[in-house]
């Protein structure tokens, strides 16, 4: 599902207008992210948690040359899925 799909499901769910549909969603997108970016965890109960790890800086090698090369600190969101979705999409 793509976010114009969700825009359009939530339109027509709720009778919101298209404008209306299109705020709700950037604003709880936005608001997921703004969290993310302040370090904070996303739990939405049935779904998922989406977190920020926090990876240390190593050495790395360029895979062409082989030549060492330092790789800098990183921080990146982390996705996990929560048991009742793992269920649902391996429901048999």
């Amino acid at each position: 599902m793509t976010k114009t799909q969700l825009i359009d499901t939530l339109r027509q769910e709720t009778g919101l207008s298209q404008t209306k549909s299109k705020q709700v969603v950037e604003l709880l997108f936005n608001k997921m992210s703004n969290a993310l970016a302040a370090g904070d965890r996303v739990e939405i109960r049935g779904l998922c948690s989406i977190y920020v790890k926090e990876y240390k800086a190593y050495t790395g090698r360029n895979p062409k040359t082989g030549e060492p090369t330092q790789v800098p600190p990183k921080k990146l969101p982390f996705f996990k899925c929560s048991k009742e979705l793992k269920e649902r999409v391996d429901y048999k």
